[in-house]
């Protein structure tokens, strides 16, 4: 006889329905808190059994209280205020340490500090939960290089020699000290603000008409890192105001281009691990582990954060779907090309890439229509539904995928396909393609390895002076290597993204020296002067005829001036390029310029 139904477990289940309106970009809050539920749930489950299986080596736990201490103390603040335990629990990088710490634990190894600072974060976790819950406590935390760390509220800093100690944690009536090695201490009221000894972590909140935006900007928590803990990396106050306004920025933009996303956004993403600007690139980055955290590189704008928001959030809501359902086999193989990667990717990669540059073009696509001068928007816009749509069509067609994957990949395709065929400003869309054959041409240079038999026959035939190849160029079936044959520069699109710039982009002439890589060849392509870049590129093809940006810069230059048969193999069939002219270069004395070789190539490369 089955026991009553309060008794039997209960167990997160997402419907066809809702997986559906995911893969749509049709995902409501409700649907978001029912995934990061389950994310709650994943953790508690996989705290509770580090707890028992760390609880089986004592000799491992060096000087830390029982873990059952811990354990206890989350109780007691459960009993109190359970939504404070929930927070911690969803807290991203408690996933973070608790993945790490497993990893650690079953390897039987250290990590960056001894396995018992990691295991003795729990009892951090728990003081801050307590902490939450105005308990009256006292409990014992870990201390790395002076730093002890309460999650999700922040730092008490001492001045420590040993590199691995504890801290006490005590107080009562909503007043806690934190005591170290005689120093001690005092946690100021408003948690997050800034005290004598105390770092509070940051909180950004803004409020677009009914929406309301909340994240903690974590400079301090020891696992908010990508693959293992990190130093804390305080931010400086006048770096937090720019953080602060671009952040109200974007969130307006969110609400007012894609409210559906604006009302599904915040319940996905709460915290965001701040980083320097890094000149021409918009860094970001995730793990399915801290669902809820993505890695942000400090923007120039509020249009670049919103958009680098709403792709983390894709892979935020991916990883949380992806604990629930499996959409593909295990298949770690680097083998499938992606236009916003350099290198080979797995799979599982390139799935995460599709959907979340998926969301990246429906932003830019909302405000492109919204604001049809935009040539910023109209490029980003023709630039990521065209690489999503690529990598989509390849995947699709993969072996590996589940029936659900497949389902997946589909109700994407069901709304990035009609975007193939709506308007966008043909300046825009020529660039958009301009960028894309430019990748890919020196993606196939780096990564793709010619069959050498092939290679020596074309090499013998153009020495014996056949006026035609003896074989055609046949790319499609090189399987790639992640191992790449040369440097990448992007500095092309960097000039391109600078021209299409709205105003009040700077000129590009008198920026474009500081696009690192770029060469007077890129400059003059990107501005039109087509005849000057050929010229150029033929200037650095004969200091260095393995340079791969060089190489394709030819094909895009001549490409622009009208067919041509270099052009096509250079674009095309780059690697065979490289290859047969490195042989010649090898057993000629005097070999041949390297575009003569592509326009010889190129006449049996369709055009």
């Amino acid at each position: 006889m089955p026991p009553p139904a309060a008794e039997r477990p209960s167990f997160h289940r997402l419907s066809w329905r809702d997986f559906d309106a995911f893969a749509r970009l049709d995902g409501d809050e409700d649907m978001a808190r029912r995934l990061r539920r389950a994310e709650r749930s994943r953790r508690k489950l996989l705290i509770h059994a580090l707890l028992t299986a760390a609880a089986k080596t004592p000799e491992r736990l060096g000087p830390l209280p029982p873990l059952d201490a811990a354990w206890e103390l989350l109780a007691r603040a459960e009993a109190r205020a359970p939504r404070v335990v929930n927070r911690m629990l969803t807290n991203p990088y408690t996933g973070s340490w608790a993945g790490y710490t497993t990893r650690l634990l079953r390897n039987g190894t250290d990590g960056v500090s001894p396995l018992w600072m990691h295991l003795g974060h729990v009892h951090a976790i728990a003081a801050a939960a307590a902490i939450g819950a105005e308990l009256d406590f006292e409990t014992e935390i870990p201390v790395w290089h002076g730093n002890a760390v309460l999650p999700s509220l922040g730092m008490a800093r001492f001045s420590a020699t040993a590199p691995f100690s504890l801290a006490t944690v005590r107080g009562a009536a909503s007043r806690y000290l934190i005591s170290h090695d005689g120093e001690t201490v005092r946690l100021p009221f408003a948690l997050s603000s800034d005290g004598p000894g105390w770092w509070g972590v940051r909180q950004v909140r803004s409020r677009v008409g009914a929406r309301r935006f909340s994240l903690r900007l974590d400079d301090l928590d020891p696992y908010r890192g990508l693959y293992e803990p990190i130093p804390p990396e305080r931010v400086p106050a006048g770096d937090v105001e720019r953080w602060r306004r671009l952040i109200d920025e974007a969130c307006r933009l969110v609400a007012a281009h894609l409210p559906e996303l604006a009302g599904v956004m915040p319940v996905g993403l709460t915290s965001l691990v701040p980083k320097p600007h890094v000149l021409f690139r918009n860094l970001s980055a995730s793990t399915g582990e801290a669902f809820g955290s993505a890695v942000v590189g400090l923007p120039t704008d509020g249009a670049t954060l919103a958009a680098t928001l709403i792709h983390e959030f894709q892979h935020i809501v991916l990883g949380g779907l992806l604990h629930l359902v499996e959409l593909y086999e295990p298949d770690p193989a680097e083998r499938i090309y992606v236009p916003w990667r350099d290198d080979p990717r797995p799979l599982s990669g390139a799935l995460q890439g599709v959907y979340a540059f998926f969301g990246v073009a429906a932003f830019w696509r909302a405000l492109a229509e919204a604001d049809p001068g935009s040539r910023r928007a109209a490029f980003e816009f023709a630039c990521w539904r065209r690489h999503s749509w690529h990598a989509l069509r390849a995947l699709r067609a993969d072996a590996t995928l589940t029936a659900a994957g497949r389902r997946f990949l589909d109700g994407i395709a069901e709304r990035l396909g009609p975007w193939q065929d709506e308007a966008v400003e043909a300046e825009a869309n020529r660039l958009a393609e301009a960028v894309a054959r430019d990748h890919l041409a020196g993606w196939r240079a780096r990564h793709l390895r010619p069959d050498p038999s092939v290679v020596a026959e074309l090499a013998a035939a153009w020495s014996n002076g056949r006026a035609r190849p003896p074989v055609a160029a046949d790319p499609a079936d090189l399987p790639p290597t992640p191992v790449p044959d040369g440097s990448w520069s992007r500095a092309r699109t960097d000039l391109i993204r600078l021209v299409v710039g709205d105003p009040p982009s700077p000129p590009l002439p008198d920026v474009w020296l500081t696009v690192p890589g770029a060469t007077g060849a890129d400059f003059a392509y990107a501005t039109g002067r087509f005849a000057e870049a050929v010229e150029g590129y033929r200037a650095e093809l004969a200091a260095d005829p393995d340079r791969p940006a060089s190489l394709v810069g030819l094909g895009l230059a001549l490409s622009a001036r009208g067919p041509h048969p270099a052009a096509r193999a250079l674009l095309h069939c780059p690697e065979l390029v490289r290859a047969v002219h490195r042989h010649l270069r090898g057993t000629s004395p005097g070999p041949p310029a390297v575009e003569r070789i592509a326009a010889w190539i190129g006449q049996l490369v369709p055009g």
